[in-house]
């Protein structure tokens, strides 16, 4: 589940990570009152940003023809006229995709003085399973493109779960950032809280993009969380009710949330062959011999590793929302599924939704012979897939009318 900024930077404050002062909006009066406070409480410039799912904010255009999801203001009344262009309009990023992102949201902040961005993000290294600190003297910009370029300009701590972050490790992170005195304490400090807030909450990945050394009013040399993202695993979400309090519905596709409440995890895609799957390897390599045999895979959909009748039933309920879908692989390797319950869904769900597409069936593995005795029983329309392979390439050919 991914939290808006505004979010992720309440729980980066609760762990004692100094963020820039601000607060969130709805309205242009409400971004002008919040304004006001901040700039008599010290604050010189203004901060207006939109609050979506999506990076590449400040370099997005909205389709109002308003360009810039990130402003800098200098008063109360220039934050209000920029509110009102964002609100209510769709912003697009390269995030996004064209159809972009509507705009509820503005989280109105100080805009400190910026003297050196940092990049900074905590995540899960799958290859050691260890969590795993990202470092980079090269802030504001996407770490991929600075890995492609410039990597040797990225620092890589890998820390033990059974201990967290220990301070030299985070002074040794701070050094190889180039900070220098005070600094490399104030950073030791705001790297523990970091590191903190990504263990607690059961984050998959924090990201600080930028991490800024600023200035403050006083002409004191600091640190400062000016931007953060912050995803939670779902798998841990029971675990925290007020994180699970602070999930926008609309910033998720409304399939996706339907199908969340099947206990089904479905994204949409942009091509034509819908996929039903057990596990999400086999999604994975699914959709890759889809797209390798010449068609394009309409969604990655994995029904788990025990799903029932009914979470088929409804899985073939939300594949079948999506207009773009000409036909449909089912694709099940039984292992602790059985594929007879898996072929009673498929049975029960085509009979159910009047399904007219194509529909192509791979089993194997547990009670092949029965589900395969199921489908055959059916009376039903269904095209058996002998392989992956052969299942691949008889829905690209009964899509495409070869």
């Amino acid at each position: 589940m991914n939290l808006q900024e505004y979010q992720a930077k309440e729980l980066l404050v609760q762990h004692g990570v100094a963020v820039p002062a601000g607060d969130v909006c709805t309205t242009p009066e409400a971004g002008a009152d919040i304004a006001r406070q901040l700039l008599a409480a010290g604050e010189k410039l203004i901060a207006v940003k939109s609050q979506i799912h999506a990076g590449g904010r400040g370099k997005g255009t909205f389709k109002n023809g308003y360009q810039g999801g990130v402003k800098i203001c200098k008063t109360a009344e220039d934050v209000r006229e920029k509110a009102a262009a964002m609100l209510g309009n769709v912003l697009v990023t390269k995030q996004t995709g064209p159809e972009g992102r509507p705009v509820s949201k503005l989280l109105i902040t100080g805009a400190p003085n910026i003297k050196k961005e940092f990049y900074l993000a905590v995540l899960l290294d799958r290859k050691s399973s260890r969590p795993i600190m990202i470092a980079s003297t090269e802030g504001g910009v996407d770490i991929e493109e600075v890995a492609a370029k410039t990597p040797d300009r990225i620092v890589k701590e890998p820390i033990d779960p059974a201990i967290g972050l220990m301070p030299y490790q985070a002074r040794k992170i701070a050094a190889a950032l180039g900070l220098k005195g005070d600094l490399i304490g104030q950073a030791a400090k705001m790297l523990a809280g970091i590191y903190k807030t990504w263990w607690e909450c059961d984050a998959s990945l924090l990201e600080i993009n930028p991490l800024c050394f600023i200035l403050t009013n006083e002409n004191k040399e600091a640190l400062l969380a000016v931007d953060a993202k912050l995803s939670v695993d779902d798998n841990a979400l029971y675990r925290h009710p007020d994180i699970q309090d602070m999930r926008d519905l609309a910033e998720e596709a409304p399939l996706e949330i339907e199908a969340s409440k099947h206990s089904l995890n479905y994204i949409k895609l942009d091509g034509a062959i819908a996929c039903l799957v057990n596990g999400a390897g086999l999604a994975m390599a699914t959709m890759d011999i889809i797209q390798h045999f010449g068609g394009r895979p309409a969604n990655f959909l994995d029904v788990g590793g025990g799903a029932s009748k009914e979470q088929v039933t409804a899985a073939f309920r939300i594949i079948l929302q999506d207009p773009n879908v000409k036909g449909i692989l089912v694709n099940i390797f039984g292992g602790i599924m059985d594929c007879n319950i898996i072929a009673a869904g498929i049975v029960a769900a085509v009979k159910e939704t009047g399904l007219k597409l194509p529909l192509v069936v791979r089993l194997e593995g547990n009670n092949v012979k029965a589900g395969n005795k199921t489908l055959a029983e059916s009376g039903l329309t269904i095209i058996r897939g002998g392989s992956m392979a052969d299942a691949a390439q008889k829905v690209v050919q009964a899509v495409s009318g070869t």
